[in-house]
C-alpha cells in the first residue's frame, strides 16, 4: 500500500495544495475507520507537512497549525518520526521550524512522543538551536526513562565548554537541576 499511497500523494499534489484544504483534509483523516496504519500515517505526515515546515521562513499560518495539530493529535508518533527528527537534524534549518517544534511539543504531542523528541535531540550533537527544544520538553515535566535523562545529562556535560557563554544552556541546566532534582546525585 506504501507506493501506491505515495503515487495517489503525488497524484494529488498534497505536498503543494492549498492550507486551508490540509485543515479539511485531516479533519477527513481523522474520521477515518479503521484509524490510519503508522506507516499510512507517516508517508501522509511525510507528504502534507515536511515540505511546507522545511520551507518556513516566517510563522506558519493558522492553518498550517490547525492542520499541523490536528493530524498530530491522532498521529503523534510517525508524525514526530517523520517531520521532527528532519526538522532537528537539517542543519540549514531556522528558527521558524524550531518555534514550531517546540510550540508542538508544548502543546500537541503526547507524553510518549516527547520523550521521542528529546531522544531526537539527544541523537544529534547539540546546538544552540537545539536547546529551546530541550527546555519546551523539560517544561512538560515528563517522567524520563533513567536512560533517557542519562543521556540528556551526558550531553550537557560534554557540551559545557561548548556554551560556556550561553544563557539557553544556563537556562537548560538551571531546569534540569530543578524539574528533576530527585534524579541528579
Amino acid at each position: 500500500c506504501c507506493p501506491q499511497l505515495e503515487g495517489l500523494c503525488s497524484f494529488l499534489q498534497l505536498s503543494t495544495c492549498p492550507e486551508q484544504l490540509m485543515v479539511r483534509f485531516c479533519s477527513w483523516l481523522l474520521a477515518l475507520t479503521p484509524d490510519l496504519s503508522y506507516a499510512s500515517a507517516a508517508i501522509l505526515a511525510e507528504q502534507l507537512f515536511l515540505p511546507r515546515v522545511l520551507s518556513l521562513v516566517q510563522p506558519p499560518s493558522r492553518h498550517l497549525m490547525a492542520a499541523l495539530t490536528s493530524f498530530c493529535s491522532k498521529y503523534s508518533e510517525p508524525f514526530c518520526q517523520v517531520l521532527v527528527a528532519p526538522v532537528l537534524q537539517e542543519p540549514g534549518q531556522g528558527t521558524e521550524q524550531t518555534k514550531l517544534v517546540c510550540e508542538l511539543v508544548e502543546e500537541c504531542l503526547e507524553p510518549d512522543c516527547v520523550r521521542m523528541v528529546l531522544g531526537q535531540v539527544l541523537a544529534v550533537p547539540l546546538s544552540e538551536k537545539l536547546l529551546p527544544v530541550v527546555l519546551a520538553v523539560l517544561g512538560r515535566q515528563e517522567l524520563l526513562p533513567s536512560e533517557l535523562f542519562d543521556l540528556l545529562v551526558l550531553a550537557l556535560c560534554r557540551q559545557a565548554p561548548a556554551f560556556a557563554a550561553s544563557l539557553s544552556y544556563a537556562k537548560l541546566v538551571t531546569a534540569v537541576l530543578t524539574t528533576y532534582r530527585s534524579q541528579v546525585s
